[in-house]
């Protein structure tokens, strides 16, 4: 357990935000994760929304019922002691990948510009357990840490309008897939077949903050089988 430096910021006129220095790893996400499960406990009556991120914590709050100096008052008080660590036990998730290049369009891209080969590439990209450290922009979106430092490579200079559901990038230092169709800016190096996010289950995203993400290579045929699967 460790004090965390903190500071915090009125985030519009009904919610604020924790902003930490702490380096990102894995301890101050677990210190993030407890901040959200305990608080949402402790302002249970004025807290409509709990978005935890890399290094901050956003608590939104219905202004008829709290207020920024409420929000100050009671975060001034936790703050006065250690952090715990959340305990919550992590789950290994095992993503199936295709990196075949129908699937990887900035593949051959991002491997020219690191001096590897596309199998390289592969094989540094899914021998690794992955942190989910957290979830967003996009409703199940995974923000995954642990990427290789071989594999680092800058966001696109100009986001792709359109990345296809399923597909897995490299953003920086990390990796991540995209739950929907939707705009970006990650190097898209292979896709998914499988759901990972379902509006109808009760825990629709398929991973949570803390678990461990793995992916599996697979092939165009096992992709278009399990497609068919999930379809």
């Amino acid at each position: 357990m460790s004090k965390l430096s903190y500071q915090i910021v009125a985030n519009g006129d009904a919610a604020v935000s924790i902003l930490l220095t702490a380096p990102v790893n894995e301890e101050l996400s677990r210190q993030i994760q407890w901040l959200a499960r305990f608080l949402s406990t402790e302002l249970a009556e004025v807290i409509t929304d709990i978005i935890p991120a890399y290094q901050s914590l956003t608590l939104c709050y219905v202004p008829t019922k709290g207020n920024h100096q409420q929000m100050l008052d009671v975060l001034a008080t936790v703050f006065k002691n250690d952090i715990p660590q959340d305990e919550y036990e992590s789950q290994l998730i095992t993503i199936p990948v295709c990196y075949d290049k129908i699937y990887a369009p900035d593949m051959d891209a991002l491997a020219t510009a690191k001096g590897l080969s596309r199998q390289e590439v592969i094989e540094l990209h899914s021998n690794t357990d992955y942190l989910l450290h957290m979830l967003g922009f996009s409703p199940g979106f995974l923000y995954l840490g642990g990427l290789n430092p071989l594999l680092v490579y800058p966001r696109k200079a100009i986001p792709s309008a359109r990345v296809p559901a399923g597909s897995v990038g490299i953003g920086g230092d990390q990796t991540g897939i995209y739950p929907q169709e939707t705009p970006g800016g990650w190097h898209i190096i292979g896709r998914t077949p499988i759901s990972l996010f379902n509006p109808n289950l009760a825990s629709p995203c398929i991973a949570q903050p803390l678990d461990k993400v793995r992916f599996k290579p697979i092939n165009s045929s096992e992709f278009l089988a399990l497609s068919e699967a999930y379809a």
